[in-house]
């Protein structure tokens, strides 16, 4: 058992990698504040309900990931990309271990790369990827979907990395989006799949070259995403194996 806490609030971690904003020109003039902050501020924006966000990155202590910051959380939503090695098994093994027990997982698009969501997934999670500007549009495939809810169907991105089928990836327990580029690839944009007790969403679209993660319709996604991945309490119970004695539920049905 990792904690007790009931929640109220909806605690999120933004976790983003963090190395970009600091070399590349292109993305300090996208993110001036980073691309935590966009994200977290689509989160406060477009939220229903409380929420309390704080943010972390790579080149935090424990990479921002401790035991108890991980314990107060509902949802981690996880963004890398070119530091994918450098993230620490130990604290891949404790966020894997917190999504068995319970605990929400976003991961989003170069994500598909980590540490953390190729163990979850068990595959290779490569694909096929084209960085010149495509348009890409995200069209709804579950209309009824908690996560599509207020979300127009195509969402238009004008400019955005082209990711491209074969997705290595597990067949999803629900396809939410696919997309189509100005290429003419087309992607499962929007997947999820559930991991011990834990809820996890992949979403690409949100390359560090363009200003995806302003859009209002990706905002809405992604808040949609955190109400449908959070538990219903901080209660971790891993799964765990079991002997069992026969007959023992009738001691607790006569009590």
């Amino acid at each position: 058992m990792l904690t007790t806490s009931t929640r109220t609030t909806t605690n999120v971690i933004v976790w983003v990698e963090g190395r970009h904003e600091q070399t590349d020109a292109i993305v300090q003039q996208l993110y001036p504040d980073g691309m935590a902050a966009a994200i977290a501020e689509g989160l406060e924006n477009h939220f229903d309900g409380p929420i309390s966000i704080r943010t972390a990155s790579i080149d935090e202590p424990e990479h921002g990931l401790s035991e108890s910051a991980l314990a107060n959380a509902d949802v981690v939503l996880w963004w890398g990309h070119k530091a994918h090695h450098e993230v620490s098994d130990e604290v891949v093994a404790r966020v894997k271990r917190h999504v068995l027990g319970g605990m929400g997982l976003i991961v989003l698009h170069s994500g598909h790369w980590s540490k953390i969501f190729m163990s979850l997934m068990g595959t290779t999670c490569t694909l096929k990827w084209r960085n010149e500007a495509d348009r890409e549009l995200v069209w709804t495939v579950d209309p009824s979907h908690p996560i599509t809810q207020g979300v127009p169907s195509p969402i238009v991105l004008p400019e955005q990395e082209m990711y491209g089928e074969f997705f290595d990836i597990p067949t999803p327990d629900e396809l939410v989006f696919i997309s189509s580029f100005s290429g003419g690839e087309v992607f499962r944009s929007g997947c999820t799949f559930r991991r011990g007790k834990g809820r996890i969403f992949f979403f690409s679209p949100g390359d560090q070259a363009y200003p995806v993660y302003f859009h209002s319709n990706v905002r809405q996604v992604l808040a949609n995403a955190v109400r449908w991945a959070r538990p219903d309490s901080r209660e971790r119970d891993v799964p765990t194996l079991a002997r069992f004695s026969e007959g023992w539920f009738e001691s607790q049905v006569d009590a």
